[in-house]
């Protein structure tokens, strides 16, 4: 497959993916930022999430002040900024429009039909219906597109480049929600692993779809412990990071090329880390400095991913 062509479809994934774990990470922070607490609290709380998110600057440059509509608007239409849902869902159709003839028709339509409708929304718009909507919108319209591609596209090396983007941009992701809530509801330190705010945790699991998983798996009561357990460890879980890992290492092995053992080393080394690990070690070892050095690993992953398949950076 030309680097081209595959670095299209890797960047096609990641964006969709992108969009659909920033709405996600917007819903859980909005639903927060609902409960009792005052104007200061809440500001700190959208300040965190947007240095999670590597913004903060960014939305400093054009904002005075960390409020909600702000936030809101500055991480859903602004054209400027490129973590923005709409410049995302863009970006996506636009990689989707330069490989058309590699992609199946349903596939290239659901992309297409899904920035149409992205561009008749506006600010006002989203808050009369409320935000929760448009971000269940999102959401659906990434699930559509995954199932699409599943269900349509040939088993061959062009899926396998739209797989390694996706399970990357989420591995990434679920990192930064999990650090940017820890980050906001662990009172004190985070050796204080058994304290427990139910409506809090309860928006944190849903934010990634994980609410009735958590229930099922664990059956008792939500504790801090056991939720990064479920995102970190548990690969039967589709957004943990064990499971991302386990599909990037698996997606990895079946395009790889005579560049890429290196970069299949590294993958094979996160995921046994994770296959491996144990979460009462991660806590003691600090979990904030553990999914920092994680994102750290994910970016030096996906820049050789790019050196050996796509097109670099640099080009």
């Amino acid at each position: 497959m030309l680097s081209r062509t595959a670095d299209h479809l890797f960047w096609m994934a990641r964006y969709m993916e992108r969009a659909e774990n920033t709405a996600r990470i917007l819903d859980v922070t909005y639903r927060l930022s609902l409960l009792p607490q005052n104007g200061q609290e809440v500001e700190a709380m959208w300040a965190g999430m947007l240095k999670i998110m590597e913004l903060q600057d960014t939305f400093h440059a054009k904002h005075p002040a960390f409020t909600t509509e702000a936030v809101l608007e500055f991480m859903i239409f602004d054209r400027d900024n490129p973590g923005s849902i709409y410049r995302c869902l863009r970006a996506t159709r636009e990689n989707a429009h330069a490989v058309r003839g590699t992609l199946t028709s349903e596939l290239w339509e659901t992309s297409n039909a899904t920035w149409l409708k992205m561009r008749d929304f506006s600010m006002t718009k989203m808050m009369e219906t409320g935000p929760g909507a448009f971000f269940e919108w999102v959401k659906y319209r990434s699930h559509l597109s995954r199932g699409v591609t599943i269900g349509t596209m040939l088993q061959d090396e062009a899926l396998r480049f739209i797989r390694l983007g996706t399970f990357l941009e989420r591995a990434d992701n679920t990192a930064r929600i999990l650090e940017v809530k820890y980050l906001n509801l662990l009172p004190g330190s985070e050796s204080d692993v058994e304290s427990t705010d139910y409506y809090q945790w309860s928006a944190l699991l849903r934010s990634v779809s994980a609410f009735e998983v958590y229930r099922k798996v664990y059956r008792d009561h939500i504790t801090p412990l056991r939720v990064a357990e479920l995102l970190i460890l548990r690969a039967d879980m589709p957004r943990s990071l064990a499971r991302c890992m386990k599909e990037v290492y698996s997606n990895l092995g079946r395009v790889a090329n005579s560049r890429s053992a290196e970069t299949e080393r590294m993958a094979g080394e996160l995921e046994a880390h994770l296959r491996f690990g144990r979460i009462e070690r991660i806590f003691e070892l600090g979990l904030r400095n553990y999914l920092e050095e994680f994102r750290d690993s994910i970016f030096d992953l996906g820049c050789r991913i790019s050196d050996d398949f796509l097109i670099p950076a640099s080009a």
